[in-house]
């Protein structure tokens, strides 16, 4: 029924979890009036509209069968496999749709890594540096697909024969940045790729930072390279602390932009990482 609601226009992530909390048996949705679903959901009339039309019309048998033909998976909040640490964050996502390797996400040990979109060789050299003892300690990267620091920590991570989870903000058939499209298939094959989106969802600029709960809730923890002092970054930071992960930063220079918002952070009591031992010592390993 989940896989149903999801595919639905106008209802979006809170009408979602109005549902879900007002209806413990979700199939009655169907008998309900449309007046009823609104005043639980609280939509516009026109969002209540697409709604009730999707809700009774939507061809889900046949979008289950398209689904398996391509080789996506998905789960539910409600399923066993769904991760532990996923499911406590701020508005978890119902549904998950993955291609690749989804024991990735029973991973003892994930690492988020991000950073700015403009990372300089500073961020690069550290992750090239440090990823290979990481993933040899069977740590899985994490992190967004992102140009910039998301990319070189993909990249680093299958580069040294580890595993890496990407989580992107925009279905399956719109990989973005579309330079990052040969990367996200090595990941398809051979690691994994998660969205909440269906496959024929377009990115937009608000799937960004609502990406960003994924990414940290999935982590252990969080290490951040390089960050100007507002910028999405700082968003997944907030996620983190929020859902009691440890942020880790990588120190800067006094006066580069790129190190104001690492450096913000540690000021305010973010682990600072000198070492690889740093970061071993925050995820117990």
């Amino acid at each position: 029924m989940l896989f149903h609601i999801h595919h639905c226009r106008g209802i979006g992530l809170k009408g979602t979890k109005r549902l879900f909390e007002a209806l413990p048996a979700l199939p009655t949705l169907f008998e309900l009036s449309p007046s009823v679903i609104q005043k639980i959901t609280r939509q516009t009339s026109a969002n209540l509209q697409l709604f009730y039309k999707d809700l009774h019309s939507f061809p889900t048998d046949r979008y289950l069968k398209l689904y398996e033909e391509n080789d996506i998976q998905w789960i539910t909040i409600m399923d066993p496999d769904y991760p532990h640490s996923l499911k406590h964050v701020y508005d978890p996502p119902f549904l998950l749709f993955l291609k690749g390797d989804k024991s990735l996400l029973q991973a003892q040990k994930k690492l988020a890594i991000i950073g700015s979109r403009d990372a300089t060789s500073y961020t690069i050299n550290i992750l090239h540096s440090m990823i290979p003892t990481l993933v040899a300690k069977h740590i899985v990267i994490v992190s967004g697909l992102a140009k910039g620091a998301d990319t070189v920590a993909h990249k680093e991570a299958i580069s040294a024969g580890g595993k890496t989870i990407g989580v992107i903000a925009s279905g399956f058939d719109h990989i973005y940045p579309r330079e990052n499209e040969n990367l996200a298939g090595e990941m398809m094959e051979n690691h994994l790729l998660l969205t909440e989106y269906p496959p024929y969802v377009k990115p937009e600029r608000w799937h960004f930072p609502l990406r960003n709960r994924i990414i940290s809730g999935l982590s252990e923890a969080v290490l951040i390279t390089e960050a100007r002092k507002k910028s999405g970054t700082f968003i997944t930071a907030d996620y983190a602390l929020s859902e009691g992960r440890d942020v880790l930063c990588i120190p800067g220079a006094v006066g580069d932009p790129l190190a104001e918002g690492t450096n913000s952070l540690i000021q305010q009591g973010a682990k600072m990482v000198l070492s690889i031992e740093d970061i071993f010592s925050e995820l117990g390993v």
